[in-house]
């Protein structure tokens, strides 16, 4: 923190002057700020519900009352991009009575500011102007601006929908269309109407067949046995029975074999009264003769090659009845083995059928799962054309103004406590920057920037707090002045002359001048102090001599062993009475009159002057003094260079002014005990 003071107070000059700007900016903006006045209002977005319901068939049901938005569109987040659009400020913009202060259209949005009130279809809108009714009219254009953008949005929404929809409408009806015309088709040809029933109805069906073919091949056997029996009983074959029954009952054949009896009849008359040779006996022989052949012309044309009785009648010892009845038992037998035969093929054909009624029924399903998407999305695109209009308003709702435009009773701005604030910042962060940048410029000394240099003598100086007093120099600093002379005593200096220096002004070569002379004299030897500071000479009026007890080229004694040789404050080409060799041809006169054993100069700061390092020319042994908080790294280097430049050769490098926690001996003169 002491190191923080101790800068800003080296750049005091310049953080006064920021400081000054700083606070006569915030004073020319609070009066020349103009009031910012805002009005504010509220608008509602109204919650759109329908109560229009459409079967969409296996597809579900479309129930509008139940549309909800999802998470990641906020309703009131569209209305905040509508109400801000570029659109819509334009034409709020156009109709602005101080539309030509604004260079652009994001200045102009500036003054606008919606935001949502959470929980709710809220929007509170606040608008700034200079005056209040620049405020509410700007704010009263905004609404108009914005319900008459979302009428547009609305209708064009709405008509973009219908040319959508009645396309897509289009499309659905020729699927639809087309899907019945399958089923259809494919029931006509397949004869399947209900699978369930159906099935049920072909299985019942043939259930009902097998026991009608059942009792049909029962009642055949029945008959095919009693014919049977009757074929038996008459001694003639089924075949033989019809023929002669069929001959029996023809009356040709009837007529002739009863001619042919009376013929046979006459003939056993007329043998019984004549000869055979008679002509009635060989007329009726011929005629019998004749009778027989026609008769067997009968037989043969009715039985073929298949026996017949042709004695049988129809009223003789009821032969006739039992062929008829055998005809009759064979003539149902047949039929019914023939209704047997029919009703297995109709089995046989409802059993094919039946088999393949799972994958006409597959088929079927299939059929009527593609006619049931079509007619719902047919069905859901009619609701959807019946619901444009619900849906532009769900998207564009019909904003209602909840709260009429209110102007502020107070201008919001300009705020002096927040200038003040502001100004307060500014000054903060702007001091600390100034000072970041004049220290990188120039920044104080470090340990690390002294590692590269090498010095036979380094030595560091406590604090002093009182440099003024020598008294009180030799008592809080012997020892370590002591050192410092004890190490510089040695060193071979040079006709034992050294030059203390420093390179600006306050790091305390003066103090470390007087230090060291004391210490000097305290070993033993005999010490002159020179003041070569010829601008200032501060060492002269630290020691109490002003301008009028200094007698020039002369030497002063201060105490036994140390004396003084001052200066007098001077102006003018100082650099030429050190060229001439004054200075030097002084030095020399109080050598060889008191016999010094060592001379300590101090001089003026190196980069002060021009004067120190032509000094160090002639006293070429340099103590050269920094102080911590104080010294200045780049101000130390060119010390060094311009001494390095003139052939000096820096002995030792004093620390001045050390902070230390340490209690180290002191002595008092006179005294015979330590304190530790």
């Amino acid at each position: 923190m002491k190191k923080v003071v101790t800068i800003a107070a080296r750049h005091w000059k310049s953080l006064l002057v920021l400081n000054a700007l700083v606070v006569s900016a915030t004073i020319a903006a609070y009066s020349t700020s103009k009031p910012v006045w805002t009005t504010t209002a509220q608008l509602i977005l109204p919650k759109t519900t329908s109560n229009l319901d459409a079967s969409l068939g296996t597809l579900g049901t479309f129930k509008n009352g139940n549309l909800d938005f999802s998470p990641e569109l906020n309703p009131l987040k569209v209305q905040i991009s509508i109400l801000m659009s570029d659109a819509l400020l334009e034409k709020v913009l156009d109709s602005d009575p101080e539309k030509n202060k604004f260079k652009n259209l994001e200045q102009y949005k500036a003054l606008f500011q919606v935001s949502p009130q959470e929980q709710s279809t809220v929007l509170s809108l606040t608008v700034s102007g200079s005056q209040p009714d620049l405020a509410t009219l700007r704010t009263q254009n905004l609404i108009k601006a914005y319900q008459a953008r979302l009428d547009e949005l609305r209708e064009g929404n709405s008509k973009e929908r219908q040319k959508f929809n009645v396309k897509e409408l289009e499309q659905a009806k020729a699927k639809l269309s087309n899907a019945q015309t399958k089923i259809a088709r494919f029931k006509q040809a397949t004869g399947i109407v209900n699978n369930d029933a159906q099935t049920q109805g072909i299985v019942t069906t043939i259930n009902a067949l097998v026991g009608s073919r059942a009792q049909a091949l029962s009642a055949a056997q029945a008959s095919a046995s009693r014919s049977k029996v009757l074929s038996e009983r008459i001694n003639m074959a089924p075949a033989s029975a019809v023929r002669s029954l069929s001959l029996s009952e023809n009356q040709e054949f009837k007529a002739v074999r009863k001619e042919l009896s009376e013929v046979e009849a006459k003939l056993v008359q007329k043998q019984a009264i004549f000869t055979i040779n008679h002509p009635e006996v060989q007329t009726l022989l011929a005629q019998r003769s004749t009778l027989r052949r026609q008769i067997g012309a009968y037989i043969t044309q009715v039985a073929g090659k298949i026996p017949v009785d042709p004695t049988i009648a129809t009223d003789s010892q009821g032969r006739a009845v039992l062929i008829q009845q055998q005809l009759l038992s064979e003539s149902e037998a047949e039929a019914q083995f023939q209704q047997a035969r029919q009703l297995e093929k109709q089995i046989t054909e409802l059993q094919r059928y039946l088999n393949s009624l799972p994958a006409k029924q597959a088929q079927l399903l299939e059929l009527q799962r593609q006619l049931d998407v079509a007619e719902g999305i047919y069905k859901g695109l009619v609701a959807q054309v019946q619901q444009k209009s619900v849906d532009a308003f769900d998207a564009y709702p019909n904003v209602q103004v909840l709260d009429p435009p209110r102007v502020n009773s107070k201008p919001i701005s300009p705020k002096l406590l927040l200038m003040a604030i502001n100004a307060l910042l500014a000054s903060v962060i702007g001091s600390i920057a100034l000072v970041l940048f004049l220290e990188s410029r120039n920044p104080l000394l470090s340990a690390k920037d002294l590692q590269e240099q090498k010095f036979a003598i380094v030595e560091r100086i406590p604090r002093i707090k009182h440099p003024g007093v020598i008294s009180e120099l030799t008592i809080e600093t012997e020892v370590e002045f002591q050192r410092l002379a004890s190490a510089i005593s040695l060193q071979p200096l040079e006709n034992r002359r050294l030059l203390v220096t420093s390179a600006i002004m306050g790091e305390g070569k003066t103090t470390v001048a007087i230090g060291l002379a004391n210490a000097l004299v305290d070993l033993g030897f005999k010490v002159l102090l020179v003041d070569a500071d010829f601008r200032q000479a501060a060492l002269s009026r630290r020691l109490g001599y002003t301008q009028t007890s200094v007698t020039e080229d002369l030497s002063i004694s201060i105490q036994p062993n140390l004396d003084l040789l001052p200066t007098l404050p001077r102006q003018g080409k100082i650099v030429e009475i050190i060229r001439r060799g004054n200075f030097e041809k002084t030095l020399a006169t109080c050598e060889a009159n008191n016999k010094y054993d060592y001379i300590i100069v101090d001089s003026a700061p190196v980069s002060f002057t021009s004067e120190t390092p032509l000094i160090a020319n002639i006293i070429r042994n340099v103590l050269f003094v920094v102080r911590p908080d104080i010294s200045y790294r780049d101000s130390v280097n060119e010390s060094f260079a311009q001494l390095t430049q003139h052939n000096a050769q820096i002995l030792g490098l004093v620390v001045n002014g050390v902070a230390t926690n340490s209690r180290p001996y002191s002595y008092t003169h006179g005294a015979s005990t330590t304190k530790s």
